[in-house]
């Protein structure tokens, strides 16, 4: 890499600081659902049932005092109910009508063909589990652990089109009944979820639904600082990552929730609502280090012998970009594109798919991709190359004029100016077109970084997995040789003390890539060795 791309990506770096210090406006800062939620009544959200008048809904009060009756679970034996499609295999368990595992088929956790599949559940012993439904701040509340019992004992979509339901049910007598209907589709990631609460006392209920993600996170696990593991919601259609080293007290969002769930760098567990108006989200820990993600609402008021209806829709699989925009509510948003660098990163990745499509190898396909940039930018790199051979060939006159002129630098920087004016150079030639190619190079980066496309997924020998780093460094150090050898092609300005220094950056960027994934080395590696071909090119036409 060349001085002029070092200090391009400098100047590009103190932009986005300066952009992000003085111009981003800092994330707003959402009041507590108890002080923006406003009741709201309107018609029920789902059916209602018999010719009594309709349960309605109302906006999710997270500080409305109200004393909730907790029913007693009775005793019943667990059972549980596998779920079989042909893109993962789910356990539920009739104690909560909750999920109790969840692997996805085609994702293993190494590169190994066996190793484990990804399971999305992860609770120890004793902790409630993931997609219970109870109801807070309401009249009338259902245990975590309610003993449902299950329309099936176990479900086969693996030789099926059509959807699958699966329904648990329990009943409180003279209090409540809850239906759980859970209705899978054999080639989607997303569950379709309706909860049926039917109210069977005298009097109105007031039910606030709660559907609530767990899930166990050992704090010693460690994680690079492009990961992000914790809750993830969308709400007024900005994105809100949860640090958990910072979740010391539960925490409100909302209303207006797209979707909320807990994520991984590849993977999601997605709650999403029917009434994002009317809903909001709790965040909590505990000193288990159990992190509960609960999607609250609607409120609902159930006359006697009605039924309140709670939909939702959870979506549990791959952060695949295409799949997360299929659902419609912005849940592609969760992949980490970066919101400035989104309308570079996508189309590059869209690019490197078309290209995956008749070279079945992402390494290969990164290689292509990263020639493809290099032509596009062809012209503007012999711009800069061709003005710093031009300026290294005044070196002699400039060190004429800096000696002449050493003790009056404002004639020194007319004279110098002087000298380029009349030798028709442009000084800053040889550094815009490498500032306009830094906005792709970030893209292509935040594109490499987080595509699950690349996981797993090998290029050659000893490079089985283009998202993680090289096992044995081999492509950061030649990464850092071709670097190098374009610095000895450089044009020198004279100055030795920036040579040196410039010498100096090859051993930089290489310990700097040595834990990148492999993929972003590789573009970075190839995009030198065509930057090297294309300056020995220009080297020689102005020589």
């Amino acid at each position: 890499m060349d001085k002029k791309t070092i200090l391009a990506i400098v100047l590009s770096v103190l932009v986005v600081l300066i952009y992000q210090i003085f111009f981003m406006k800092p994330p707003a800062k959402t009041p507590p659902a108890a002080q923006t939620a406003t009741r709201q009544e309107t018609p029920a959200a789902g059916k209602t049932t018999g010719a009594a008048p309709a349960a309605v809904t109302a906006a999710p009060n997270a500080t409305a005092t109200q004393a909730t009756a907790s029913l007693q679970p009775a005793s019943a034996p667990e059972k549980d109910v596998r779920v079989v499609t042909p893109l993962y295999t789910a356990v539920f368990s009739t104690r909560g009508a909750a999920l109790k595992s969840l692997k996805l088929k085609g994702y293993r956790e190494t590169i190994k063909q066996d190793s484990d599949l990804i399971e999305l559940v992860d609770v120890k012993t004793g902790m409630p589990r993931p997609l219970t439904m109870t109801f807070p701040e309401s009249d009338l509340n259902v245990p975590a652990e309610s003993p449902f019992e299950a329309n099936a004992a176990s479900l086969d979509l693996t030789t099926v089109r059509e959807s699958r339901s699966l329904t648990f049910s329990v009943t409180y007598p003279g209090e409540i009944r809850i239906d759980k209907t859970f209705t899978f589709h054999p080639e989607k990631y997303v569950i379709d979820l309706e909860v049926k609460a039917t109210n069977l006392s005298g009097r109105p209920l007031t039910q606030n639904g709660s559907l609530n993600w767990t899930q166990y996170v050992d704090p010693k696990t460690e994680t690079d600082s492009y990961t992000h593991v914790g809750p993830i919601t969308m709400a007024d259609k900005s994105v809100e990552l949860q640090e958990l080293k910072k979740l010391d007290t539960t925490r409100l969002l909302g209303p207006n929730i797209a979707w909320t769930g807990f994520e991984s760098k590849y993977f999601i567990a997605a709650m999403i609502p029917q009434n994002p108006s009317l809903s909001a989200v709790s965040l909590s820990k505990d000193g288990r280090d159990m992190t509960t993600v609960s999607l609250r609402g609607p409120k609902n008021l159930i006359p006697p012998g009605q039924a309140g209806y709670f939909i939702y829709n959870v979506f549990l699989g791959p952060k695949d970009h295409e799949l997360l925009k299929a659902q419609g509510v912005g849940l592609e948003d969760s992949v980490d594109f970066g919101s400035w660098l989104k309308w570079l990163a996508m189309p590059l990745l869209w690019v490197l798919k078309f290209i995956y499509k008749y070279l079945p190898n992402y390494g290969i396909a990164i290689i292509v991709l990263t020639l493809i940039i290099k032509l596009i930018f062809w012209p503007l790199g012999n711009i800069s190359y061709r003005s710093m051979k031009e300026m290294q060939k005044l070196q002699p006159k400039m060190k004429e004029i800096q000696e002449k002129f050493k003790n009056d630098r404002q004639r020194l920087s007319q004279e110098t100016m002087a000298l380029y004016k009349a030798h028709k150079i442009n000084p800053m030639s040889g550094c815009l077109p490498m500032l306009i190619q830094i906005p792709v190079f970030f893209g292509l980066y935040k594109a490499l970084m987080y595509a699950i496309e690349l996981r797993h997924s090998p290029l050659i020998w000893w490079i089985q997995d283009l998202s993680a780093k090289d096992p044995y460094y081999i492509t950061p150090v030649i990464m850092g040789a071709t670097m190098w050898l374009q610095q000895k092609m450089t044009p020198s300005t004279g100055d030795a003390m920036q040579q040196k220094i410039m010498l100096w950056m090859p051993v930089i960027f290489t310990f700097l890539f040595l834990n990148f994934p492999s993929g972003l080395v590789i573009y970075w590696l190839f995009n030198n060795i065509f930057s090297i071909g294309q300056q020995y090119y220009i080297n020689k036409k102005v020589a």
